[in-house]
Formats: C-alpha cells, sequence, structure tokens
C-alpha cells in the first residue's frame, strides 16, 4: 500500500486548489483508512449507491469542499451518474504510478506507461527531484525519458548531442559508469533507437565504442551520403563536439583511437596533401600534410601563398594546438626561401643598402628566427629535418655568407664610418632624447636591450602596437665602430666624444668611464637622469616606481637577456629563445613604465647581431692574423691596437675615421668573416659592419587616451536570401588587411530562428595581412538540422559570432536574413 501520509499530502494539495476532489479506490485499499486522513474541514462523502444523493449534495452545497471516495468497479459511460462531475473535477488515485504522476505535475495520461516502465528510476528521491526541476508542461513521453537520461548522465541539456557528449567523455576516459546507469533504468534502448532516428546510426548491436567508430568513419568522408541529409544531424552535433572547447580533449582522444581501429594512415598514404587540408580531425593527416607540405616547400615546388592557404586550413585542425609551430616553422621557411630567391645581385651604396635592410631585407633574418626557434620548441623535429637542412644552407650560404659579400662591396670606398641614411647612434642622446627633455619638465625612459636587433626590435614594436592605446614607431641608427657592448652603451649616453681605451674597456665619455650602471648613473646625474636595470625595475612594486618616476627626468633601464645568452659558447644556441623571452619581458616593462604615469618611452639596443644555427664552414674564417706596432685587442669580429697593418681581409680605420677620440686603430674582418678565438663561441658574434650588427633599432613608444585596438571587420557576402536544400553555402569578406592595430578574428557561424539554432556552428579564422582583396574571402557550408523542417517558409537568421574574451560564450555581431523554401521536410525525434 502506498504510504499513507503521502496519500494524506496529495489529497490536501489537490483540496487546496478544487472545491471537489473524486478518489476512484479500485481494491479498497482505503476504505478503513479514511476517517483518520485528518484533512481538515472537508465533507467526505463515501458513494455507496447514492450517486443522485452525492450529486445533489455537491451542486446545492458551493461552500464546502467534497472529497467523494469511490471503491470497487466504477460504471462506464453514462452508467455512471457522476461522469460530468468527474470530467469537470478530475480523478485522483493513490497507486503508486498515479501519485507519482500527480506528484510530478504529469497530467498527461500518456505519460503513465513511461512512469509505470521506469518505476526503479522514481524510487530514489534525488533522482526524482533533480528530474521535477527539469518539467515543463507540454514534455511528451520522448522528452520525459531524454529528461530521465539528462538526470542519469548529469548533462547540461535534454538534447540527444548534449547526451551524447557525456558519454563520449567518459568513453574517451575509459570508463561505463554513465552509460551503465541508462541499463540499469533501462533507457539503454531509447537512447538507441534516437541514434538510429536521429543520426542514422545503423547498427544491430550497438556499443558506445562501434558509435564512435562509425562516426568518425563518417566524418572522414564529411558525412556523404547517397541519400540527401541523412546525416545532417549528426554532422551538427559532431561539428558542435568538435568545436566547443568543452569537448575538444575528449575528441581527439577519441580520434587518436578511431584512427588506428579505421588504418587511416594507410588510407591517406597516397592522397595529396593539399587535397587532405580540409580534413582536420585526424593526426596522421596533421603528419602527412607537415611531412609532404615541408618536402614542398624545400624543393620551392609550392608558393608562400598556396603554404599560408594551407597553414590557414590546418588552424581548424583538431591537432592545432599540437602542431602550430610546426606549421609556422613551415610557413616562416617559404616565405625565407623565397625572400632569399628573389635578393638583388648588387647593392649600389652603403645607403641603399641600409635603407633596404630596414624595409625589406631586416625581414629574412626576422624569418629565420621564427623558422629556427619555432623548430627548436616543436615536440616533433624530425619531419622539418630536409627542411631545416634547406633553408640552414640557404640562410647561411646565400644570404649571410654571399648576399654579405655584395654588402662589403658596398662599404668598400668608404674611408669614414658614417652614412647620410642613418645618423651615428653617437647622436643617439642628442637627436631622440634632448628635444624632448628641453622644456626641463617632460620626463623620457630609455630602454635599452643588449644584443636586440632591428628584426627583433620590428616585431617588438608589432606587439606594443597591437596592445591597446599603445603606438610604437621604428626607426634605426648606425651602430658605432666597433659593434660592441661597451662602446653601443656609452654612444648612447650623453657625450660630445667618445674614447676607447688601448684594449676596449673602459669606453670613455666626455673622458669619464662608461663600464657598469654606476658610472653610467654619475653621467646621467648632470641631465637630471638616473640609471637602472631592467631587473630592478621588474622587481618594484608599483607605488615605489611611480615615487622614483617623480624624482628624475630621464631614465636609462638597462635590459640584458640576448647578448648575455649569446655571448656564452655553452649558451648560444639558446639566443633566440633569449629574443623571445625579450620581447615578452620588454613589453611588460612598457606597461610598467606607463602605469607609473610615464609618457615617453624609447627603446633602443647597443649593437645586433650575426647568427646561424649550424657550424660555421671554414670558408668562414680568418686564416690571418692582425698584425702591427700593438695588437691590444682580438675577439671574433674586430681587433684594437695602434699602426695596424693594413690588409686586404680586414677594413681599417682609425679612432677618427671611426668617429672616435684617441689614437686606437680598428680592424673589421669583412664580410661576415670570424676571427678564431680558442673557447669562443661561432654561431653568435657581433663587432663587425654586417647589416645585421650595425643597423641599430630605435623605438618611439607612446600612450594614447582612446581605445584604438579592434577586430577585423567580417562581411557577409550574400549570394542569395533563400534556403532550398539542407545546407546553406556562404561567402564571407574581411574588408581589411589584418595589422597591429586591427585584429584577427574569430567568427562561428549559425542559422537561428529566435533562439533556436536550427544549423551546425562552424568556426572560421579571419587573420588575412593581405591588401589583395581577393585572399581575404572564405565560404563556408552550414548544415541544417531536423529542428529547420519546422520553419519551411519561415525567415531565418545567420548570426556572426565572435568569442568573449576570457569565457566559452560567444556573442553576435553581425547578422544576414534568409527563407527556408524547401520541398519536403522530415520527421526526427528524440
Amino acid at each position: 500500500m502506498t504510504d499513507l501520509t503521502s496519500v494524506r499530502d496529495a489529497l490536501r494539495s489537490r483540496l487546496a486548489s478544487k472545491r471537489v476532489v473524486f478518489w476512484h479506490d479500485p481494491a479498497g485499499e482505503y476504505a478503513a483508512d479514511l476517517d483518520a486522513l485528518d484533512l481538515g474541514p472537508v465533507n467526505v462523502v463515501r458513494v455507496e449507491d447514492n450517486e443522485f444523493g452525492v450529486k445533489n449534495t455537491i451542486l446545492a452545497d458551493h461552500v464546502r469542499k467534497h472529497l467523494v471516495y469511490r471503491c470497487g468497479d466504477i460504471p462506464r459511460g453514462t452508467a455512471n451518474w457522476l461522469l460530468d462531475l468527474e470530467l469537470a473535477y478530475g480523478v485522483f488515485t493513490a497507486d503508486k504510478t498515479s501519485m507519482l504522476q500527480q506528484e510530478l505535475g504529469l497530467n498527461d495520461p500518456a505519460l503513465l506507461p513511461v512512469i509505470e516502465q521506469h518505476q526503479k528510476f522514481f524510487a530514489a528521491n534525488s533522482r526524482k527531484q533533480a528530474l521535477e526541476k527539469l518539467l515543463n508542461d507540454g514534455d511528451d513521453a520522448a522528452r520525459l525519458r531524454a529528461k530521465m537520461c539528462q538526470v542519469l548522465v548529469k548533462a547540461s541539456g535534454n538534447k540527444l548531442t548534449d547526451i551524447v557528449r557525456e558519454l563520449l567523455v567518459e568513453n574517451s576516459a575509459g570508463n561505463s559508469a554513465k552509460f551503465d546507469e541508462l541499463v540499469t533504468f533501462g533507457l539503454d534502448q531509447f537512447f538507441w533507437d534516437g541514434l538510429a532516428s536521429i543520426y542514422k546510426y545503423p547498427s544491430t548491436a550497438p556499443t558506445i565504442d562501434d558509435f564512435v567508430l562509425w562516426m568518425f568513419s563518417r566524418a572522414i568522408e564529411d558525412f556523404a551520403s547517397t541519400t540527401p541529409d541523412e546525416f545532417r544531424n549528426i554532422r551538427s552535433d559532431f561539428n558542435a563536439l568538435r568545436y566547443d572547447v568543452r569537448s575538444q580533449d575528449t575528441m581527439t582522444t577519441l580520434a587518436s583511437r578511431a584512427a588506428e581501429a579505421l588504418d587511416v594512415k594507410s588510407k591517406i598514404e597516397n592522397r595529396d596533401y593539399g587535397e587532405l587540408a580540409r580534413i582536420t580531425i585526424f593526426e596522421e593527416i596533421d603528419r602527412k600534410v607537415i611531412v609532404d607540405l615541408a618536402d614542398a616547400v624545400a624543393t620551392q615546388s609550392v608558393t608562400p601563398r598556396e603554404v599560408a592557404d594551407i597553414v590557414r586550413q590546418r588552424q581548424e585542425s583538431l591537432w592545432k594546438a599540437k602542431y602550430a609551430k610546426l606549421y609556422q616553422a613551415i610557413q616562416s621557411a617559404s616565405e625565407l626561401l623565397a625572400a632569399i630567391a628573389s635578393l638583388p645581385h648588387a647593392i649600389a651604396s652603403p645607403a641603399v643598402g641600409l635603407e633596404k635592410y630596414q624595409s625589406d631585407w631586416f625581414r629574412i633574418d626576422q624569418l629565420y628566427r621564427w623558422f629556427a626557434y619555432a623548430h627548436q620548441t616543436a615536440d616533433f623535429q624530425k619531419p622539418l629535418e630536409a627542411l631545416k637542412a634547406e633553408v640552414d644552407k640557404q640562410y647561411a650560404n646565400k644570404y649571410l655568407y654571399d648576399f654579405s659579400g655584395l654588402w662589403q662591396q658596398a662599404l668598400e670606398p668608404m674611408s669614414e664610418w658614417k652614412s647620410a641614411a642613418l645618423s651615428p647612434q653617437a647622436k643617439f642622446f642628442d637627436r631622440h632624447v634632448a628635444p624632448v627633455v628641453k622644456d626641463g619638465r617632460t620626463k623620457v625612459v630609455v630602454i635599452i636591450s643588449d644584443g636586440m636587433r632591428y628584426e627583433i626590435a620590428d616585431e617588438l614594436a608589432s606587439m606594443i602596437r597591437s596592445e591597446d592605446r599603445f603606438d610604437a614607431s621604428l626607426s634605426a641608427v648606425l651602430g658605432s665602430m666597433p659593434s660592441y657592448t661597451q662602446l653601443g652603451m656609452a654612444a648612447l649616453l650623453p657625450q660630445s666624444s667618445l674614447e676607447l681605451g688601448p684594449e676596449g674597456l673602459p669606453v670613455l665619455a666626455d673622458g669619464k668611464p662608461t663600464n657598469g650602471t654606476a658610472n653610467r648613473d654619475k653621467i646621467l646625474q648632470a641631465v637630471k637622469g638616473h640609471a637602472i636595470t631592467a631587473a630592478e625595475v621588474l622587481a618594484m612594486p608599483g607605488n615605489e616606481l611611480r615615487e622614483l618616476y617623480t624624482k628624475h627626468q630621464i631614465f636609462y633601464v638597462y635590459h640584458d637577456r640576448i647578448d648575455a645568452a649569446g655571448d656564452k659558447a655553452s649558451t648560444e644556441r639558446t639566443v633566440f629563445e633569449a629574443a623571445e623571452e625579450t620581447l615578452r619581458e620588454l613589453v611588460l616593462l612598457v606597461k610598467k613604465w606607463t602605469n607609473a604615469n610615464a609618457t615617453n618611452i624609447l627603446i633602443t639596443a647597443d649593437h645586433g647581431f650575426l647568427y646561424q644555427d649550424i657550424p660555421l664552414e671554414q670558408a668562414y674564417y680568418l686564416s690571418e692574423k692582425p698584425q702591427g706596432d700593438a695588437v691590444t685587442k682580438t675577439n671574433r669580429r674586430y681587433v684594437l691596437g695602434r699602426s695596424l697593418k693594413p690588409s686586404p681581409s680586414f677594413m681599417t680605420f682609425t679612432s677618427a675615421q671611426a668617429g672616435l677620440a684617441g689614437d686606437v686603430d680598428i680592424q673589421i674582418p669583412k664580410s661576415i668573416h670570424r676571427i678564431p678565438q680558442p673557447g669562443a663561441g661561432t654561431r653568435y658574434v657581433h663587432g663587425g659592419a654586417s647589416l645585421q650588427e650595425i643597423v641599430v633599432p630605435v623605438i618611439t613608444v607612446n600612450k594614447k587616451r582612446r581605445s584604438d585596438v579592434r577586430p577585423v571587420n567580417v562581411d557577409l557576402m550574400p549570394e542569395t536570401d533563400k534556403i532550398t536544400t539542407g545546407q546553406l553555402a556562404v561567402k564571407l569578406l574581411q574588408r581589411e588587411a589584418v595589422t597591429d592595430k586591427i585584429q584577427p578574428r574569430q567568427v562561428r557561424l549559425g542559422l537561428y530562428v529566435g533562439d533556436t539554432l536550427i544549423s551546425d556552428q562552424p568556426v572560421l579564422t579571419f587573420d588575412s595581412a593581405s591588401d589583395d582583396q581577393r585572399d581575404r574571402y572564405q565560404r563556408a557550408v552550414l548544415y541544417l538540422t531536423e529542428d529547420a523542417d519546422q520553419f519551411n517558409n519561415r525567415p531565418v537568421e545567420l548570426r556572426l559570432e565572435e568569442p568573449i574574451p576570457n569565457t566559452t560564450q560567444w556573442k553576435a555581431f553581425s547578422k544576414g536574413n534568409y527563407t527556408i523554401k524547401r520541398s519536403f521536410t522530415t520527421d526526427f525525434d528524440f
């Protein structure tokens, strides 16, 4: 017998909203307990062949509430004199199924079989209460079972994709507890029926493992079918799962397992990488595309534009995080090899060389650094070994060696170290600092990063510009000769004369030593300045830095990471890693100083450097030793002494010819040659006159008051306003090239009617920096789901959405209107 308290509570609840309650108790289970139910001021009437009297009482007495109790068999149809009143007020029964139905507010009689079939589910209050929170008026039997599945698998919703997501997550982890719950409570067949009717999963002996294999076998064929729209629902939900950040780890795990079972590796062995580029779900495809694309780049049988297009397609890969660095390396290599191939065969003059290096040629050094660093830090380097060998060979031999020979030829007529194209580094303070502080009130911060060459500064300026409300412009000065740290640092100080010591250290500025932060601080004090290390600034609390900023007009901040790594043989191969750290730290320094109220910031360097990531050939070394009355200092890239003997292997300058005081002679190995030095590194050097060493960057940074960073504009380019099939092809245009201030945009597309999504949601990335509009078009195909069928001949909305930063949510930023005009509908249900 059902618990008497539950019956009493159910009757009280019903009487609270109704004047008359009819209670049918066919077995007479509660006849003896009727008077003990304590229902309050209620007229309890037992029907005992007195139907007419009962009816008369109810119709005559409109004041009291009436409970009409009937047991035994109830006459059918018109033989039941109370039928009209029972139909008007409804009938209460106290059997377990009916009690559950009433407790949950499920008034539809069609739901009784569901409750009866799954009584085990309702045995626990926790499940019953969880389900009750999800129920809505109008839920049919299928929706009730779907919500029961939702409770059992702890899903966020009751759609099939919500249930499938939870089961795939646990399957990827090697568990089956949630699916076992469906089996335990008799809902597994309902789940399989849903997969069969909605996804067209055909198995007669279904398992989650088998479903996973079937799903991925359809995905590799892009869910193609001879029957129109057959796989539209699985395609839509599969894409929802693979693009959702919450389930991407699950999908990669399942894709790996499926790839092995489906033998994807052998199936794609002879397929073209260009054809495979659009398939983004299997790791084996990434590996093949990388290997084949790297080989094509190494032989230069593919253009940089074609490489960029393939790399962009691979950004949608499930495995993009794992292989991003290899794709970056391949793209950098492609652009680098093309740039080397287009180098001129002569350099007309030093001025032309200096200008072209700043506008074009520096990019080769930058691309080489990007390639080498991506290769060094990638988890998988073997696929790129042949490409790396080609890049290193072309960069070291054709660019550094051969092209630097052309630069050397341009330098040959020079009798003094100066150029009309660039002002000398020794005039840095006079031309870049003094004009800013001449009013006596305006302050300036100068950040000097040891060894930051021009190409690194170009990337740094771009990074700063990409920050909101920051602007940065890049120029250059002609580095001092020789291009080594002590002289370069001294040249940046306020001074009118520089003099080398016999061994290059110390360098004197107006007769004062410049080595070390303390000596530089003394020189700067004369112009209301202060010298400090970057490490001190980074460690300083913000309020302390703001207070320090009030005390001086000029700040020189000394940063040393690139040169510190490169100048040691044991760490020289980490110089590109040091460059990455330098970029991060310098952006941090800029922000820290602007937070301390600095508005004028200059970033420069003492010198640049040469670097190649392979051992030097013997031809790169000079066999001839420097000679003279006194050779006081010999470095890999320069020599100091008195009355140094001129030689075809060296460029020779007196102090006066190098713009210095004193009588120290200077010799520089021509081109990129090195002087052998025991124990010294060979790949990283500076001190000479190569473009990489002597084009010294100057970045001018300003903070703006207004926001000036925005995402790139993306427009829908409609070709029709009607949807006549189960899919919609759309074309989108990235309106402008991506720049530092106009930033890439990720766009998700979806068709909606109100809040109802009726398609899958492909995601595109718009990040083209091309000035050619033809390169900035992208196409996408949206596939309609079964929910679209009920909106035939109705308007629908195509929404373009972008991610909300630091969340998994998206927001709409544009839309287009369409009308579904399909000639048929389909009927799917779960």
